[in-house]
């Protein structure tokens, strides 16, 4: 059983064709959101060029997906094959628990990257940790 999936998205849309039968549609911020429309048909043309959407209606389908972008002349609908949204998250990695390094940790891993671009720091590096107990 597959299930419709929508999105609508309400932001200030401009068009733009990346190749023939692909198109971008994006916010034009920086971090701003994008779609990119796969498979339009040669039609949706006319209707993608020149377009300022303040809303636009994502649809995905068993074949394809429907979007309805909402301008000044009304709602257009535009079939494509696939649909891309892209939305980057500005802080993404702050809420998940990553190991965050102190100065010492810092300090001690400059070192020791340092030391193993040197000619011979490998194995430098390989005498220090057998003797500190390590496994190899």
């Amino acid at each position: 059983m597959s299930k419709n999936v929508e999105r609508t998205i309400t932001a200030r849309l401009t068009a733009r064709e990346l190749t023939s039968g692909v198109w971008q549609l994006s916010s034009g911020e920086a971090g701003g959101l994008d779609i990119i429309l796969r498979g339009v048909d040669p039609e949706a043309r006319a209707c993608l060029t020149d377009i300022r959407a303040t809303k636009a209606v994502v649809a995905w389908q068993g074949g394809g997906a429907l979007v309805t972008l909402t301008a000044a002349g009304g709602p257009r609908r535009i079939r494509a094959r696939t649909v891309i949204l892209h939305e980057p998250k500005a802080l993404l990695y702050d809420g998940l628990p990553l190991v965050r390094f102190d100065d010492a940790a810092r300090r001690f891993w400059r070192r020791v990257f340092w030391l193993v671009r040197i000619p011979g720091g490998r194995r430098l590096l390989g005498l220090v940790a057998r003797r500190a107990g390590g496994s190899k």
